[in-house]
């Protein structure tokens, strides 16, 4: 039994094999079906910012599993509108249910939420920090629609202010990986994570130019620029837009690339991509629910 999910580094590979076993024996509850492993027991997820996949499928996941789920609406509507601080909520709310869902702006929210909660914290993301969950979901795609081990992948985009890309490259280190990282100069990944995973011995390849890699790899990971994570409204306008994966771009690719992407998307995949034999980012969606049965039965089973 786990007791909190707050960052990928915190996991063994072991860890992480066992969490995609448990979501590939679930994954037929999460295609319709249901089950009572959770009955009785209630989730709490609190998201501080904006949801749609992260929270609807963490709400999925607890219902096939027979449990319930509470929330505290928007914020507006909420103590937090009063200012009561995120450790006196943490304190509060882990007294009404079995876990807590967190989504929180600022960085390390997760980790410190864990420290004042009697029961274990999930961390939905925390600003640009880290979003293991959906690290999960995307290492389950991969070895689903593709191969895990040895996985050549391009990370493309925002790679500088991307939570979901932090932490995959950090799981990724520990599966032999080779990891090309596509970005703008002004979107680079952060140093700090370069070094360490060049100290796991993980080859990286950085490169401003996407024809570097898409010819060469087996899953092209795309992102968004994120508007939201820019302190300089001017500095998102010189990036914006700098990737674009249409049909064409696709001419020279290895057959069997896989094409995924956390979404929400804005320009960076054509629609008409969609109905390639690439494009598996609707199903990469659809696995949170199965991964996130894994983990709500891991942490409270």
């Amino acid at each position: 039994m786990m007791q909190h999910v707050i960052g990928i580094k915190d996991f063994s590979r072991g860890t992480i094999d066992a969490i995609l076993n448990r979501a590939a024996e679930l994954e037929s509850v999460a295609c319709g079906g249901s089950s009572n492993i959770l009955s009785g027991r209630i989730l709490a997820t609190l998201f501080y910012e904006p949801s749609t996949r992260t929270r609807l499928s963490f709400d999925s996941a607890m219902k096939r599993l027979g449990g319930n789920v509470i929330d505290f609406g928007s914020i507006e509507v909420s103590s937090i509108a009063k200012g009561e601080n995120l450790a006196d909520t943490i304190s509060v709310v882990s007294g009404y249910a079995d876990a807590i869902v967190l989504r929180h702006p600022k960085e390390g929210a997760a980790r410190m939420a864990s420290e004042f909660s009697s029961v274990p914290v999930i961390n939905a993301g925390d600003g640009a920090g880290q979003h293991p969950t959906q690290t999960l979901l995307d290492l389950y795609t991969i070895r689903k629609e593709s191969k895990l081990d040895g996985v050549k992948i391009a990370l493309v985009g925002d790679l500088k202010y991307g939570r979901t890309v932090h932490s995959l490259a950090h799981a990724l280190s520990m599966y032999n990986s080779e990891i090309y990282l596509v970005s703008p100069e002004q979107l680079k990944m952060p140093d700090s994570i370069k070094d360490d995973l060049t100290k796991s011995g993980t080859k990286i390849i950085e490169t401003t130019n996407i024809d570097d890699a898409i010819g060469v790899v087996d899953v092209l990971y795309l992102t968004r620029i994120q508007k939201e994570r820019f302190p300089d409204p001017a500095e998102y306008q010189t990036v914006a837009g700098s990737y674009k994966v249409t049909k064409d771009t696709l001419n020279e690719v290895k057959d069997d690339l896989i094409i995924m992407h956390p979404l929400p998307r804005v320009n960076e995949i054509d629609p008409d991509v969609d109905s390639t034999k690439h494009a598996v980012y609707f199903r990469q969606s659809f696995y949170g629910v199965p991964v996130r049965m894994a983990i709500l039965s891991m942490v409270m089973a």
